[in-house]
Parts: structure tokens; sequence; C-alpha cells
């Protein structure tokens, strides 16, 4: 491939530019920058060496970036490749053993995780799968990280009830494990399903994880039933919540009628910082996702980040999957010749799309969408928090930093209903997988106290007796009587160390005019708009209130739909049966958006907003 290399030296200071340049081949190939003290700097590819090298050394319009990296320079080696092509292949190679400083670095050495479905044994089992294949047995991805894989086990386990256990602990049960009793498996150990059924469920499975869906569907809608008219109930139930749960994978993942496989790769800047976001899409279903926040380098704009980013992300071997399509958010350079340099290190082409509709359209917006929202979590960082937490520590002028803050909040619709909520925050923000919610019941109707010491009952019982980790600090939303009530429950319950904190509205019932009610002699505290205590304290308060709204929403709703399929005008017995057919059963049918409604044989857009209407009025 290299036909030959060229060096030229100089001080960091005097770099011979000019000499350099009146030299240099006009061919295609790479240059590598290096630093007085031999430490490599940059990395680059050119079709024309000599004019991509000019321009670094102009005498103006240069970025600030790259005037500090010229200003570095003190040897430049050039290496001619027969084509271009070869020279991005080079490049690439060159970036990923030298890390240069000044290019976009992709931290991404892990290797991707399978689905593995040991189709040789006699009762197969379903597993997560990483490294060499070397066992046979069919296997399904690659999926973009270990979340996502497990988030698909849970699912077909759920759904199809096929076993995940060890060989080892298959061929030595007597009897039926834990997973039987709640049904997740159908105790193939112990001969408790015929070889025929439980093939049956690994064909299932296979058809979603080849997101063959929609034959699925069809599959169990007729042997629900099949089911029923044989009055198999207990089967036809069973076909009925596989329905469901195969919906409800479908509407969350916005993909019907694409059977594609794509990435879909969006990026933000902000700040300095970069955020690539891609979607994983394979026979239509999105997999997952992944956030890559590589260093920027020279890239200036979100185009020639990608015109760097890509590169690295598909020519760096390994177990990476090349899709026949890439929809990316800007435009970027060098897409054709990545293309040819994909399709020979590869052996497939691979289109890049800019422009989409349809589906790849809404695709690039999630993605567009979640790099925004990453970039935006990722620039509040640790340091932000911190601060935050040190500012509460000397607000509230107690000895240690804390480390775990829990707030708590009543909603309810003049007494209807109530719920409580409990948010808990840590140094790196939220922790939503502590967060509880509360139904109240046996209470008067509207009494906050009552239920703020129901709640704070059932949360701290359970924290005594191990079931989780107390907070240095407690957030009542709430006055003194609040206060008061929160301080009794604890003392009720032997919880010390625990400082308890109202937070009341204030006399303007503003944000950022809140008063904190202090446990000493309920001392009232009054933080500065722009205090980062206050800031804090408004925004675990806010996730409080927002939490328990919801949870009352959703309680209120569930207890207000009433109506029937019965009782819609223009609903008759074949339309309901079609309805019940497509989704698996009523409740589904009470989930479904105006648009899913319509794609139901024999309902048109009046009918499913008839539907729609019946079903979610209160």
């Amino acid at each position: 491939m290299t036909i030959d290399s060229q060096v030229a030296s100089g001080s960091a200071a005097d770099f011979d530019a000019k000499t350099f340049l009146q030299q240099v081949t006009t061919q295609a190939g790479i240059y590598q920058m290096f630093a007085a003290d031999g430490e490599i700097l940059y990395v680059g590819k050119a079709k024309n060496l000599k004019n991509r090298l000019s321009s670094y050394f102009r005498s103006s319009g240069l970025a600030p970036k790259t005037r500090a990296l010229v200003s570095k320079i003190h040897r430049v080696e050039v290496t001619v490749t027969d084509t271009e092509t070869e020279a991005l292949l080079l490049e690439q190679n060159l970036i990923k053993s030298q890390r240069p400083p000044y290019n976009i670095l992709l931290r991404d050495d892990k290797s991707y995780p399978y689905i593995m479905v040991s189709s040789s044994d006699d009762f197969p089992r379903i597993s997560l799968h990483r490294g060499a294949k070397r066992k046979k047995a069919d296997y399904y991805g690659p999926f973009p990280n270990v979340g996502a894989v497990k988030s698909s086990l849970n699912f077909l386990q759920k759904t199809f009830l096929i076993r995940q256990c060890e060989d080892s602990v298959f061929r030595n049960r007597s009897r039926p494990c834990l997973q039987y009793q709640i049904k997740r498996c159908t105790a193939p150990c112990v001969g408790l399903i015929s070889d025929v059924d439980y093939q049956e469920d690994i064909r299932h499975a296979a058809m979603f994880l080849e997101g063959k869906n929609e034959v699925l569907l069809q599959e169990l809608a007729d042997a629900m039933e099949a089911a029923s008219e044989q009055l198999e109930f207990e089967k036809a139930a069973l076909y009925r919540d596989q329905i469901t749960a195969l919906r409800r994978v479908q509407a969350q993942q916005v993909i019907e009628g694409d059977h594609a496989d794509t990435d879909v790769i969006a990026v933000a800047l902000k700040a300095g910082m970069v955020c690539v976001h891609i979607l994983f899409i394979r026979q239509g279903r999105i997999l997952g996702s992944r956030s890559y926040y590589p260093k920027q380098g020279l890239a200036e704009g979100e185009s020639a980040v990608l015109s760097e980013f890509l590169p690295q992300f598909y020519l760096r071997g390994g177990d990476r999957e090349v899709p026949g399509s890439v929809v990316i958010s800007h435009d970027a350079e060098g897409l054709g010749l990545l293309s040819e340099a994909l399709q020979k290190s590869v052996g497939r082409k691979t289109e890049f799309q800019h422009r989409v509709r349809g589906r790849r359209d809404k695709w690039l917006k999630l993605a567009q969408e979640a790099a925004t929202q990453n970039l935006s979590a990722q620039l509040a960082n640790k340091q932000t928090s911190q601060q935050r937490f040190e500012a509460l520590q000397e607000a509230l002028s107690i000895d240690s930093l804390p480390e775990r803050l829990e707030c708590f909040d009543i909603s309810h619709s003049s007494g209807e209903l109530t719920v409580a909520s409990c948010v808990v925050f840590d140094a790196n923000g939220p922790l939503k997988s502590d967060y509880r919610r509360f139904n109240i019941e046996g209470i008067t109707p509207g009494d906050d106290y009552a239920a703020m010491e129901q709640a704070l009952s059932r949360r701290y019982t359970r924290l005594q007796k191990g079931e989780g980790v107390l907070p240095d600090v407690l957030l009542i939303d709430g006055g003194k009587g609040q206060l008061s009530t929160a301080k009794s429950v604890l003392a009720e319950l032997g919880v010390a160390d625990v400082l308890v904190v109202g937070v009341a509205k204030g006399t303007t019932r503003k944000a950022g005019f809140e008063t904190l009610i202090l446990p000493d002699a309920n001392k009232e505290l009054v933080l500065a708009s722009d205090s980062a205590a206050l800031h804090l304290i408004q925004h675990i308060r806010d996730e409080a209130h927002r939490f328990a709204i919801t949870g009352h929403k959703q309680r209120r709703d569930k207890k207000r739909r009433t109506s029937s399929l019965e009782g819609i005008p223009g609903v008759g017995a074949k339309r309901r049966r079609e309805l019940l057919r497509h989704f698996g059963g009523i409740q589904e049918v009470g989930k479904a958006t105006v648009e899913e409604l319509t794609k139901v044989n024999g309902i048109s857009k009046k009918v499913a907003e008839d539907i729609y209407s019946a079903l979610h009025s209160e």
C-alpha cells in the first residue's frame, strides 16, 4: 500500500512550513504531526497531501484549536498510498493505536453482547452471550449494551416462559424452581411441558428476535380464537397475554411497517462538549441505544464531528456490525469514501442518508432529542451537584456533607384517591430506582397530615427493617404541621440521625421565596433566590410534586374508566371481535391511541375517535 514516506522537521518555534510545502507530494496519503518531545499530535488523511497540508499554514482564517496545533508542530511525516480509501483505512489504524490528542477519540473497546438460543438442546436455553461464538447455537444481535439484552431476555422469559437456567441446574432438578411458581418458566426440567409445545415457544421467541412481529401476532390471534372455540380458556388467556405484551413493545418502539437494519446517528454540541447518540435498529426493531462523548479535537460543528466520528466507529473491526443503511443528523464529508472503505473492509455496501422521511425521520428525531438531553445532563455534572450539596450543608449548618436526600409530597383531587410520593437524590442527582409511591387508604379525605403520617410510617418501617438506606436529610413539602407529623413518626419508629426540614411556599407562594422550617423550635430560614442550596431543594421538591401528581392521575384514570365496548354506538359484535383480536383484551384497547385503533380491520377514523372518547371519558 505504501509508496513513499517524506519527513520534515524543525523546532516548535521555527518549523519551516514554506520549505516543507515546496517538496511535499500531491498524491493521496496520510500525514502525522509530532511535537518537539516526539509525542504525536494529529493524524489526518488527504486526497492531495500538498493542498491539505497547505491549509494548516495559511496566514489567516484558522480556528483557535488549529492555531494551537500548528504552534506545537516540530515534525511532519507523510505516507503516500495508492488510493484515498487506503489512506482512510491507514488513518483509522493509526488513530486507534496512537490516540493523538487533537483527533476525535472514540473510546469503545468493549465487545458487543448477543442473545444466544441453544438450539441444539432438546429444551433450548436462552441467555446472554459475549465473546467468540464457539457453541452451536442461534445468535441474535449484537445489542448496544448488556442492559438492552437483559431487557429483551426479561420480556422473552415473561412472555414465552423459556428457561434461562444453566444446563447443570436444568439437568439436576427434581421439582420445579421458583421461576415456574412466578410464571416465568414452564418447567421443562421436570416434564411439565411437552417437547412440541416448548419448541413452539422457542419458535415464537425466535420470530420476535427476527422482527417478524406481525406474522407472530397473527399466529397468536388465530391460536387464541381456536383455544376459545375449544373452551380452553386458560390457554386462550395465555395467548391473549402474549399478544398484549407484543403490542406494548411495538407501541414503545414506534417502528411498525419497517423491517430495516439501520443505525440512526445524531450529534449535539454545547459548551465545548460533544454527544453522539446512536439508535441500533435491526429487523425493524429498536434494540437499544448508546451515547458517546468523544473528545472534540479539531472538529468544528456537527458535520465535522460526524466526518471524524463515523470512520472511527465503523472501521474499528472486531464484532462491530455494519448495517446496510446509516441515517445521520447532519451532512458530512467523505461519506462516499467511507462507504468504499467499508465495502473493502467488511465486504458490504453501506448507504449513508441525511434527508429522510416517514419512520426514519421519527427515529432521527428520537436520536437527536436523546443526544441533546444527554449532553445537557452531562454538562450538569458532578461538580455542579457537589457545589449544591456543599451549599446545603452550609445552609443547614450540619457537620458532614449530606450524601442522600429524600422528599415527600401528597397529591389528591378534593381528597379523592390520595397518593404520596417519595423521591431520592444523591450526589449524582435523582436516584429514580429508589423512588416510591404510596396509595393512601383509610383516612379522612383531604387530611394531608394523616396521609403524610401513613406514607412516612410505611416508608421508614421498611427502612428500619433493613430494606433500604436512611437519608441524611428528609424534606417535607409543607409547613410546621407537616414537619411536626414527620418528627412524631420518626420518633415513634426510633429513626435517629435524620435531619427533617419542612419546605413551605412562603408568603408569596412563588418559586424562589420558599421558607425552610428547621426542627429546632420550628426555626424558619429563608435562602437567597440565587442560592445553590435553594436550587437543589427546589429541584427535589418539584420532582416529588411531579411524581405524586403522575401517580394520582394514573390511579384516578384507572378508576374512572368504566365504559365498555358494548356501550359504544357503531361498535357491533364484529368490530368488538376485531378489536379484541387485534389488541388481545379490553384493557389494551383502552390504552390505544386513535391512530392505533384505525389500524384495526373495519375501524374508520370516526369510529376510532368515538371508541377513544368513550373509553377515556370521566
